[in-house]
């Protein structure tokens, strides 16, 4: 059986959705006019540009409180980020999976191990709805590996581990995964695409259920 990664944020959980749905909440209780998914979009880039930019791993809630602490000063919000960031991650047993993803995951498991490959930390994946559908030694983040995405040492660290094929979803993270020389197949979700400037993935699907008999191919093939 090969080891089959996913990422949690953008293959596994409609992250936009439920991160979205917690920061308006947040705008509402502090009284400001302020658009959840805006809020949301603009954390999340900061969010992705910390991990980014950093060498040594630090734990997950700290980027995002560097990045919801630069996102408030931006835009002239006075609250205490610290606690924002408490609620924001007290939110993700809510945040949604994409459709296909409960129906889909246990016929690639019938086949092959599931896992993860994700720039959360463990504590914060369990509390994800993806945690029951994966096995826990086949939870592979960036605490574990001391590493993140788009680094190519994370993708290494990951094939080290045992992973065959990785399933993203964002454009970072399949560039990531292929010029790190990963056999990807990218599922393609609302909101995402492939990074023009950088390597196009030979195997794409449009729903996970087509997954395993993509899968079969490819593994055979390699």
């Amino acid at each position: 059986m090969a080891l089959v990664t996913f990422d949690l944020f953008s293959t596994l959980i409609d992250s936009r959705s439920g991160g979205s749905a917690a920061f308006g909440a947040l705008a509402a209780g502090h009284g400001w006019d302020v658009d959840g998914v805006d809020l949301y979009d603009d954390w999340d880039a900061r969010n992705k540009a910390s991990q980014a930019d950093t060498a040594e791993w630090v734990p997950f809630a700290e980027h995002c409180r560097r990045a919801l602490t630069a996102a408030y000063a931006a835009r002239g919000l006075a609250a205490d980020p610290t606690a924002d960031v408490l609620a924001l991650l007290d939110s993700l047993p809510d945040w949604p999976l994409w459709p296909d993803v409960a129906r889909a995951l246990p016929l690639v498991a019938d086949r092959h191990t599931v896992g993860v490959l994700s720039n959360v930390d463990d504590v914060l994946f369990r509390r994800t709805r993806a945690a029951a559908l994966v096995a826990d030694d086949a939870v592979l983040t960036s605490e574990r590996l001391s590493a993140y995405k788009p680094h190519p040492e994370i993708y290494r660290r990951a094939a080290g581990a045992g992973v065959e094929v990785h399933v993203p979803a964002s454009a970072r993270d399949t560039r990531g995964a292929l010029e790190a020389g990963l056999v990807v197949v990218r599922v393609a979700r609302p909101g995402h695409r492939v990074d023009p400037a950088g390597p196009r993935p030979e195997h794409e699907v449009e729903d996970l259920a087509e997954l395993p008999a993509v899968l079969d191919r490819v593994i055979a093939g390699g």
